[in-house]
């Protein structure tokens, strides 16, 4: 089931004080990014962050879900109405998360 296109705009308007917060669609879903770093993404309309020591400190009773078939575990957030929550989630993870890769350039012989 692919996530709604409403689902992302709640969560979106949620972290509007983030400066930073992206998106890309994929496969019907969306991944979320926070400074260029992927934090999580909306997975069947349900917001799954990386389980990294900070989300798991903020959520210890949050369930590990997986996105989809052959992915890693990630923590389904349930308070999603809950802005301060969201803010103090995200800004706490990001520098747990790695830098993004670079692309490597095509080379043409």
């Amino acid at each position: 089931m692919a996530s709604s296109r409403s689902y992302l705009e709640f969560i979106l308007d949620q972290l509007s004080s983030l400066k930073g917060i992206s998106y890309k669609a994929m496969m019907g879903e969306f991944i979320i990014y926070y400074q260029g770093k992927i934090v999580g993404g909306i997975y069947d309309d349900r917001f799954l962050v990386k389980p990294t020591k900070s989300a798991k400190l903020l959520m210890p009773e949050a369930a590990l879900e997986i996105p989809y078939e052959g992915a890693k575990e990630m923590l389904l957030v349930d308070d999603v109405d809950d802005r301060d929550f969201l803010n103090k989630l995200l800004g706490s993870m990001v520098n747990e998360l790695p830098a993004p890769a670079r692309r490597k350039s095509a080379v043409i012989h």
